[in-house]
């Protein structure tokens, strides 16, 4: 016979604190604490695994579930010396969820069960105070209705408000017992009014309705959502927990709290928490009372007059106390705790690792480290990697954050305010001003780059987490939001409209790139803290990480910021990135525009000093560290201009025809421009180009050798190659410049030639490539094109459905498919190793910052991972926590 209830009590308990994933957190932490001799009210717990059979068989139970649950009942009211459903007895109960995973009111909550009109009398009699067994009944009819029988929660409160206002009265507390007798009266009315049922009197159909419906809850819209964000399986169901309740509401000796051993928000070494007397624990939560503080230090610093429980009840706080210390060695972590006091007797109803700011998280782990608590391994592992965007940009202060007028994709995290602009220009132009802007676009180009720079933070009503706007974001450290589908843009009047609100140009905007909210007018923001524990925890990651960690950088700004924040190099180099400022872009579009060989290299001539320079800072700043540079890679026709007007413009500028600008992009234009003339091809059609970017390379090194006096080696890579004839029609003009450049100079630069596996065919070739390419980098974003025929400027409108629907595990665009692009990325490493076991393998694609895709890189032994600079620690973080599972997995 399957055992479906686990039962616990001061005596015995017959479940572990190991057991989550079939007790739920909740349940396997109670009876942890009643295995360690702490006051829990005696109880059980119903597994998960009931809630996996009642959504696989129709909403209905194990036939053998019912006994063992009357059995598990006879218990707690033997603990209890109580009878359940006995009115001149009665044992009364809690019922409340508890899935593996925790999700803080998610589901639902059900106190004070098995009370009835018969069970209300005996209880005022046995207590000798009637006023808290009928606050008890009110409590339980109203949260019962609510949960149970889907009765709106205001149809109570209405009820309770007009009662209070005819009275004069201004807190719940105010009512007397005839009181709630006249309230209860008209609650059962109106659940008759609502239901066409009268208030169930049977403990045990109430017992019965109260496990389904904490069941139900499970596939609540909030708790899917829940889900959803954090990522919990559906198939984990929820665990049901049923306990003796004990009452915090008994009278001026009673209490209940919640609190929290360390301060969640600080992580400081205090305990941190409030509590109520004469109340039950929704009270708490709910507002309707301000709560005491628990300790006398924390009453001081809040200034506040109502006494704390240290005051109020010293034996009950001593005892508090110890039972926190106690917790927290035991669990070797930061517990949330739940307790009563029920006429002075405490009583543990909960505790779970507490949710925490990640400025706590990281001083909770450096200082628990340092207590001897944990290891530093275990330090390394508590931190969630992407939790360090809080601290690495500034964030919305959360006590003054404006309603959002939409909602989008969160595509580079942090917040900013600033005027509204529709325009790269416009951007450039109010920094100039020195005033600070968002730039509200549809979708962005490469030539917007300079107003992404100038701008404060960027939104896009298109595009997804790796289009172009949200991948030079997050490269430069700045805020955005993609994918605002709900904006609508009208560029030639000046305004965005959203929700039936328009806003012109110069409105102020605030946006969340960390929540993807757009808000607005102004919003206070709060700084980021870099402590002194980010750099001790930095420091034991690096220590156990094998993976190095590199940077996307071009500009010597974000190789400055990709150092400063531990880059072990330069993992890609975007070199189109370079050619949009100034008369660079004149350049470019003088090559584009020449008829003849003569004419682009003679363009090419003017662009050649400035990419050379370009190199050398680079060379410079990374000094000992390798520098990976793609050759040019995006199609040209994204260098001319768009619209008429700027046709008309770049035209008188270079003294050329419009209808010849006109013509060019026209023969340039491309009806699938990512699978188009780009990449290698480019240096295949026109070797000039490929000869000048390694000219640049070769003098770049040069000047930084002589410059820094340290030895440079370049690695030039080759974008977008479907085999190896392309690499080594490449590699000749770079093996060519370089022993031209030898000459030229008297230094022979080393270097080495790879290329990018970005499409299946290289991958599957990976082998024969690898005969010629001394390096690999996965560029995952396009490899994720190509495999799953995806375009991840438009994917945005049906992903979010395939993830929701679990056709998708996340979006394939943030997070690495392992099973698909994985598994090509496995099969070149291992392809490419065959030909040349030393190659060195890397990912340089926007998954070398997110921590699952670090996670498979880590198990596909790959060299490195390379990412935007401000996501490095991050990268860092994951990379040691693979390295970690890895060893643990090895081991077990």
């Amino acid at each position: 016979m399957t055992k479906w209830v686990y039962s616990f009590s001061a005596e015995r308990a017959e479940g572990r604190g190991e057991m989550k994933n079939l007790l739920g957190g909740k349940g396997a932490n109670l009876h942890e604490m009643a295995s360690l001799g702490l006051p829990v009210p005696p109880g059980f717990t119903i597994t998960a695994e009931v809630c996996t059979f009642f959504y696989a068989n129709g909403k209905t139970y194990p036939p053998d579930l019912k006994a063992q649950v009357d059995a598990a009942v006879a218990e707690v009211g033997r603990e209890t010396g109580r009878a359940f459903g006995d009115p001149a007895n009665p044992l009364l109960l809690s019922v409340r969820s508890g899935a593996r995973a925790s999700m803080p009111g998610m589901m639902d909550t059900v106190l004070n069960l098995g009370l009835n009109d018969a069970a209300v009398e005996t209880l005022a009699k046995t207590s000798g105070d009637a006023r808290f067994a009928y606050d008890s009944y009110r409590r339980f009819i109203q949260m019962y209705s609510n949960v149970v029988l889907d009765v709106d929660v205001h149809n109570f409160e209405d009820i309770l408000e007009q009662y209070k206002d005819g009275k004069g009265y201004a807190l719940d507390t105010d009512l007397n017992a005839e009181d709630w007798r006249v309230v209860i009266a008209d609650y059962k009315r109106r659940v008759i009014e609502e239901t066409d049922q009268p208030f169930p009197q049977s403990p045990d159909a109430q017992l019965w309705g109260a496990i389904g419906a904490v069941f139900s809850s499970w596939m609540n819209q909030r708790a899917i959502t829940y889900r959803r964000l954090n990522a919990i399986p559906a198939e984990w169901g929820t665990a049901v927990n049923v306990q003796a309740m004990v009452f915090g509401n008994m009278g001026e000796t009673s209490a209940t709290g919640v609190a929290f051993t360390r301060n969640p928000s600080t992580g400081s070494n205090e305990l941190y928490g409030e509590f109520l007397v004469n109340a039950q624990g929704e009270d708490v939560v709910a507002g309707i009372r301000t709560p005491q503080n628990i300790t006398e230090a924390a009453r001081k610093a809040a200034g506040s007059d109502h006494p704390s429980l240290e005051s109020l009840m010293p034996e009950v706080f001593s005892q508090f106390v110890a039972t926190t210390q106690l917790l927290e060695k035991h669990y070797r972590d930061m517990q949330d705790l739940e307790f009563t006091v029920e006429r002075g007797k405490l009583w543990m109803l909960q505790t779970r690792n507490g949710k925490r700011t990640a400025k706590a998280a990281l001083r909770c782990a450096v200082e628990m480290a340092n207590e001897g608590l944990i290891s530093r391994e275990d330090a390394v592992s508590r931190i969630d990697p992407g939790a360090l965007d809080q601290l690495l940009h500034p964030t919305l202060d959360p006590k003054a954050k404006p309603k959002p007028l939409a909602t989008g994709l969160p595509a580079s995290p942090g917040a900013a305010s600033g005027e509204i602009v529709f325009s790269a220009d416009e951007a450039q132009s109010l920094r100039q001003a020195g005033r600070k802007s968002i730039l509200v676009r549809v979708e962005t180009s490469p030539e917007d780059i300079h107003g992404m720079h100038a701008a404060e933070g960027v939104v896009t009503t298109r595009g997804g987490m790796t289009s172009h706007a949200a991948v030079v974001a997050r490269g430069m450290g700045k805020p955005c939001v993609s994918g605002v589908g709900a904006i609508r843009i009208d560029y030639n009047a000046q305004t965005m409209t959203v929700g039936g609100v328009t806003l012109k140009k110069g409105d102020i905007l605030t946006i969340d790139g960390g929540s993807g909210e757009v808000m607005q007018g102004a919003a206070p923001m709060v700084k980021p803290e870099m402590t002194g524990g980010f750099a001790t925890l930095m420091g034991w990651a690096d220590s156990v990480r094998r993976m190095k960690v590199r940077a996307n950088a071009e500009t010597p700004a974000d190789a400055r910021v990709a150092r400063s924040f531990g880059a072990e190099g330069i993992g890609l180099c975007r070199t189109e990135h370079m050619f949009f400022d100034g008369e660079r872009i004149v350049a470019v579009r003088e090559m584009i525009l020449a008829d003849t060989e003569h004419g682009r290299r003679a363009a090419l001539a003017k662009l050649l000093p400035m990419q050379r320079q370009d190199f050398a800072e680079l060379f410079e700043i990374m000094t000992g560290l390798p520098v990976t540079i793609r050759l040019l890679d995006p199609p040209l026709h994204e260098f001319l201009p768009k619209t008429d007007e700027e046709v008309e413009e770049v035209a008188k500028a270079m003294k050329v025809s419009a209808e010849k600008l006109r013509a060019r992009a026209a023969e340039l234009h491309e009806f699938n421009p990512m699978l188009g003339f780009r990449g290698v091809r480019l240096a295949i059609r026109y070797p000039e180009i490929a000869e000048m970017q390694a000219r640049a390379i070769f003098e770049g090194a040069v000047q930084a050798g002589r410059t820094t006096g340290a030895p440079v080696t370049a690695e030039i890579m080759a974008p977008l190659v479907i085999g190896r004839p392309e690499l080594d029609a490449v590699k000749a003009i770079i093996d060519a410049m370089a022993e031209a450049v030898a000459k030229e100079t008297g230094v022979k630069v080393p270097y080495h030639v790879g290329t990018m596996i970005e499409l299946p065919r290289a991958a599957l070739r990976a082998g024969d490539i690898a005969k010629s390419a001394e390096f690999f980098s996965f560029g995952t974003n396009d490899l994720t094109q190509t495999t799953l025929g995806v375009s991840r400027d438009d994917a945005a409108s049906f992903l979010g459905t395939y993830t929701v629907k679990g056709l998708l595990r996340a979006d394939p665009f943030v997070t690495l498919d392992t099973e698909g692009v994985g598994e090509l990325i496995t099969i070149a490493c291992e392809r490419g190793r065959a030909t040349r076991p030393d190659i060195k393998l890397g990912v340089c694609g926007e998954h070398g910052g997110d921590p699952a895709s670090i996670a498979f890189c880590e198990g596909a032994r790959l060299d490195y991972v390379s990412c935007s600079p401000f996501r490095i620690p991050i990268a860092r973080l994951a990379a040691a926590q693979a390295a970690l599972g890895r060893k643990a997995a090895s081991t077990a």
